[in-house]
């Protein structure tokens, strides 16, 4: 089987992954690049081992967390389409099984809040994993003159935290907002569309998802 650590270090994909950041730097959008596919795999991860998923299929999450955005290198419209597409000719190519290729190409595919549908564990892990890195490291526009809505909702995050109830009956995004930087209905302005797709996504684990701004729960 292939594995996350040797997609890791697979120069090909790297270049696919910088250039489709690249792609997004242009475009003024947050950081896309190895932080934060390599940060969706550790909590997709993590999600599934939690919930006693087996070895295989947290691979499996990883490998699609670390590829989940590499359609932005065709366009940022639709990208996890492209993506998708990108994904399952890259690891076609490297001889992975064809049932491995089929569940990361489906959860890449439907990762994103416009077209994306929690259709099994393993796509309902990336979501919410995915979704829930809202963090001020990803940021790159350093003038506050100069934010948009998405600068000023990231940057004010002064910590973002998802975690599995103890009865494994709901998962939690924890944020601290710095109010002075951001609202929370600038947060639901332009999260709202996410954080639904987040609670599907539990729904598909069996869980049901809880938002939590400032220690005040609101979803």
């Amino acid at each position: 089987m292939i594995t996350y650590e040797q997609l890791k270090q697979n120069e090909d994909i790297r270049t696919y992954i910088r250039k489709a950041d690249e792609s997004l730097v242009a475009l003024g959008y947050t950081e896309h690049s190895f932080a934060h596919v390599c940060k969706v795999a550790e909590i997709a991860a993590d999600i599934l081992r939690t919930l006693g998923h087996d070895e295989h299929t947290i691979e499996l999450v990883k490998i699609a967390a670390y590829l989940h955005d590499i359609g932005n290198l065709v366009n940022r419209v639709e990208h996890s389409q492209s993506g998708a597409v990108m994904a399952f000719r890259l690891l076609d190519h490297m001889d992975m099984a064809a049932e491995d290729i089929a569940t990361i190409v489906t959860a890449i595919g439907n990762h994103d809040e416009g077209t994306g549908v929690a259709v099994n564990a393993v796509a309902a892990a990336l979501i919410l994993a995915d979704k829930s890195d809202v963090r001020r490291s990803r940021v790159r526009n350093r003038d506050l003159s100069r934010f948009d809505i998405h600068d000023r909702v990231n940057f004010s995050v002064e910590r973002s935290e998802l975690t599995i109830s103890a009865d494994k009956e709901s998962i939690t995004l924890a944020l601290d907002i710095d109010t002075e930087v951001s609202s929370v209905m600038d947060y639901f302005e332009i999260f709202l569309a996410r954080m639904t797709l987040c609670r599907k996504a539990a729904e598909t684990l069996g869980l049901r998802f809880k938002l939590v701004i400032n220690q005040q729960e609101l979803l």
